[in-house]
């Protein structure tokens, strides 16, 4: 919850700090200012002006209180400055005008006072000593103030206070000597002095031992005071903490409470003292850190509520004095309030802070399902085991005041209270504890990040091995393709190697036909039957030819056939129609080459000799082409009989006397199927036959009617 401000309401009776009340100036002359006479007639306005600023500057009043003096008329201007120059020159103070006289007087009473008792005279003669520097503390000059500041004056004060016997400590010179230090933080460079001094306070603390109402009261308006200035409220803490060792307290504020619950019979000091009391109690709840925590206000106002404040605050009421009953007020207040935002913290109306109970089941319900909640049942079950003997109060102090340290010690490791345990920084611990759950925290997630590694690695070693599996599959497929490209770089060397003794065979079989032909001509007469050596050759060109060649073409459209009984065809050829057929059938007999064995058949229909006139065909050169042609590749890659191929070309078949290529061309086709229609027409009959689902028996019975 963010802390909240708290307007200070109730807080007058700091007299020696409180700005709004007008400085007070006493002039110890017994005639009154108005019948002062003066040598110096009154000066020009910006004269008096000037010397009444000066004489302002050096009392080192308040903004308000110089507004206030240059109020004045400058009749009154004039007096007052006559009165203050009068007494700077009057011979019989002008030893007493300097902070030296008084310091060298009280070093010597304190001196002294050790070792005489000194009778009523004297003591009324040291108590006017000390009264007058109270009174020149807060009159003159500024000037005054800062050499006595310089003379360590405030040191000189201190130790009178600390040498001080027991009758000197009950007389009115111990008033007077606070009434000293009060007066000297009204000026800023003393309050500043007494702020700065190390044992300033705890010294000032020590005189709340005395009997003397009056003085308890000067103390108590000057530590209540330092309360309100900044870096005041831990020193007044400490002063409190070290005056419960000077005076053998059980407890802190103990003397207090004591004083507040005491009756002496006196109305006006009594509640003089009990204003004074409750007036610091105020201040210390609500002044400095109280003045932002609530924790720190619910830890010093529970102090006070296990010494019996609540009682003492209940019989206070019966004294019916208005200032002290404001002062119980504003108390009352602040506890309610802060009572009802405890509540809202819980979201409750009401917390009963008094019975353990009811605060045990407010914790528990805050903490419950929660991860603290453990924590909470470890503390209970450890606070069974501590031992609940005489000597177990130590344990349980020390358990108070850890909690306490926790609470209450902020973020920079500072206590705003006297810190109970030394050196035991709650910030730093809880550091080392999140450091703790951190450690294990990482430990944890190494240890995850450990076996994700561990298993990236593994997969990451599969991929590698895959990889190097690909990458031999990949360079032994280049090697393949670079062995293939470069047999086919070399097949396609011999393959225009080959086209070109085609082309230069069948150039060289056309002219051999042509010189055939031309010499067939001259030596068959007309009508004349044809050689024997022709003829001979005729018979043996089916060998070389294809079997397109192997009969003759038709007669061309428009001539009639020959008729029947005449002579034979080759001696009635006319003279420009036999030359192409007897240039064909010469040269495809001398231009065809034969394979070692049967290639396989080709899917194509041939065309006949009297189709080839007149396309493409006609115009091909057949040895050009067969020299381009690879012709041993295309028997191997179209043998019809591999296996038969492959033996041949065995060494340990080539040893054996297995007779000619005839002779195994014959064995091979031996084992042949034959046909009698085309594979196409083949394949459609055996699907109709299996759609049919009849046996050859019956297909044949439906065939011949029989069925």
């Amino acid at each position: 919850m963010p802390p909240r401000k708290r307007r200070r309401p109730g807080l007058g009776f700091l007299c020696c700090l409180v700005s709004s009340e007008p400085l007070e100036i006493n002039l110890k002359d017994s005639v009154p200012l108005q019948l002062l006479e003066f040598s110096a007639p009154l000066p020009p306005a910006d004269e008096l002006h000037a010397s009444f600023s000066e004489l302002v500057d050096e009392l080192d009043l308040t903004d308000k209180n110089r507004e206030a003096m240059f109020a004045l008329p400058d009749e009154k201007k004039w007096q007052i400055y006559c009165s203050k120059k009068k007494e700077q020159e009057d011979p019989n103070k002008l030893a007493t005008s300097w902070p030296d006289y008084y310091i060298d007087r009280i070093n010597s009473m304190s001196a002294m006072q050790t070792v005489f008792s000194f009778d009523e005279e004297e003591m009324e003669i040291r108590n006017k000593v000390v009264e007058d520097l109270k009174t020149a503390l807060r009159t003159q000059p500024m000037r005054f103030v800062t050499r006595f500041i310089e003379l360590d004056g405030l040191t000189c004060l201190l130790n009178f206070l600390r040498s001080m016997n027991w009758e000197t400590s009950e007389s009115r010179v111990h008033t007077s000597v606070i009434g000293c230090i009060k007066a000297l933080m009204n000026n800023s460079q003393g309050r500043a002095d007494v702020l700065v001094h190390p044992l300033c306070i705890n010294t000032i603390s020590q005189s709340l031992r005395t009997e003397n109402i009056k003085t308890k009261v000067a103390v108590l308006e000057i530590l209540g005071a330092v309360c309100l200035v900044p870096d005041g409220h831990k020193k007044v803490l400490q002063a409190m903490g070290h005056y419960q060792k000077y005076a053998a307290e059980r407890t802190r504020f103990q003397t207090l409470l004591n004083e507040l619950d005491k009756s002496t019979g006196r109305y006006r000091d009594e509640v003089n003292l009990k204003t004074a009391i409750m007036s610091f109690i105020n201040a210390v709840l609500n002044a400095g850190a109280g003045e932002d925590s609530l924790e720190f206000r619910f830890h010093l106002r529970y102090e006070f509520l296990m010494l019996g404040i609540q009682p003492v605050i209940d019989k206070l009421r019966k004294h019916e004095n208005a200032t002290l009953d404001r002062h119980l007020d504003f108390f009352e207040m602040v506890r309610n309030e802060d009572d009802l935002e405890l509540a809202k913290r819980f979201h409750m109306t009401h917390v009963d802070t008094k019975r353990a109970s009811t605060m045990f089941e407010v914790i528990q319900r805050k903490l419950s399902h929660t991860e603290a909640y453990p924590h909470l049942i470890s503390i209970l079950q450890h606070c069974l085991h501590i031992p609940y003997k005489h000597g177990s109060l130590e344990q349980w102090k020390l358990l108070d005041r850890i909690l306490q340290q926790i609470v209450m010690q902020d973020d920079m490791g500072e206590d705003p209270d006297c810190a109970p345990l030394d050196n035991f920084n709650i910030k730093h611990i809880i550091r080392m504890l999140v450091n703790e759950n951190e450690v294990k925290l990482w430990k944890e997630q190494a240890e995850k990040f450990r076996k994700e590694h561990a298993e990236l690695q593994a997969t990451l070693d599969r991929k590698e091995r895959e990889c190097h599996t690909k990458t031999q599959e990949k360079e032994e497929m280049m090697k393949t393709l670079n062995k293939m490209k470069c047999k086919l770089q070399h097949e396609g060397i011999e393959l225009r190697s080959a086209r070109e003794q085609a082309l230069d065979l069948s150039s060289r079989i056309n002219d051999t036909a042509q010189n055939q032909s031309v010499f067939a001509s001259t030596i068959s007469p007309p009508g004349a039957p044809m050689a024997a050596p022709q003829k001979q050759m005729m018979n043996d060109m089916p060998s070389l030819l294809p079997f397109s060649c192997l009969t003759p073409p038709p007669p061309p459209p428009g001539v009639p056939p020959p008729p029947p009984g005449g002579p034979p065809i080759f001696g009635t050829l006319p003279p420009l129609m036999p030359l192409p057929f007897i240039s064909c059938t010469t040269s495809r007999s001398k231009s065809i080459p034969q394979t070692s064995h049967p290639l396989k058949s080709f899917n194509w229909t041939k065309l006949g000799e009297n189709m080839i006139y007149g396309t493409i065909w006609n115009e091909i050169d057949d040895l050009k082409a067969f020299q381009i042609l690879d012709l041993k590749d295309i028997e191997k890659m179209f043998s019809a009989y591999q296996r038969q191929q492959d033996l041949l070309t065995n060494q340990s078949f080539k040893q054996k006397d297995t007779g000619s290529l005839d002779d195994i061309y014959m064995s091979t086709r031996k084992n042949k199927e034959l046909s009698v229609i085309d594979g196409r027409r083949a394949q459609n009959c055996i699907i109709l036959l299996s759609k049919l689902k009849m046996t050859n028996e019956e297909i044949k019975r439906v065939m011949f009617g029989d069925g």
